[in-house]
């Protein structure tokens, strides 16, 4: 298991439009959609067999429900599941439903999205303000998957992502002294 650091792109970029096949219904989701109507923009990338991502994917759902409606959510996995076959659309369903997600889970093939974004990790997370500018990115808390030569026993709660959305939709901007995610690497095509 890789420890990559997610690339921590500059504040205030905007966020790049998208439209991806989202898994649980077979529909476009474009970035304006999950955005519409709400006073903020969450984008996860993520994936159904990361250690990093299955450590607080219950975690993701609960966020998920706890802020519908309240601010646009979405999860995108841009693993090249032809190396990855456990990050096949049946299987990013199945991890959907397992854990009560809300949110469209979007399929990113081409990996385009996931470069627009300078994703670099499973989970990387972007919080983007009404206006759709950046205003965090880093990681969900200081938990991390126990394992035998890293890791700790701290619970995740969320603390870090859920501080920095109170804050958006407060109308503030979250303090930017931001720790960085930290998760598997983004499975590139051709890498």
């Amino acid at each position: 298991m890789s420890r990559t650091p997610s690339t921590m792109v500059a504040l205030g970029t905007v966020a790049p439009p998208f439209e991806l096949t989202d898994v649980i219904t077979g529909k476009a989701v474009g970035r304006d959609d999950v955005a519409a109507d709400t006073k903020g923009l969450l984008v996860m990338f993520v994936c159904p067999h990361c250690p990093y991502v299955k450590h607080v994917e219950a975690e993701l759902g609960r966020i998920g429900k706890d802020y519908q409606g309240k601010i646009g959510i979405v999860a995108i996995n841009a693993n090249d599941v032809s190396q990855y076959p456990e990050d096949s659309p049946e299987h990013m369903k199945e991890q959907a439903s397992h854990n009560g997600w809300t949110f469209p889970y979007l399929y990113d093939e081409t990996q385009e999205v996931a470069r627009s974004y300078d994703a670099a990790c499973t989970p990387d997370l972007f919080l983007f303000d009404a206006d759709q500018k950046l205003v965090y990115r880093g990681q969900l808390d200081d938990s991390r998957p126990q394992r035998k030569d890293f890791g700790n026993d701290l619970p995740v709660t969320g603390k870090d992502l859920r501080a920095a959305i109170d804050m958006v939709l407060a109308g503030k901007r979250p303090d930017p002294n931001q720790k960085f995610s930290i998760g598997c690497n983004i499975k590139w095509k051709g890498e």
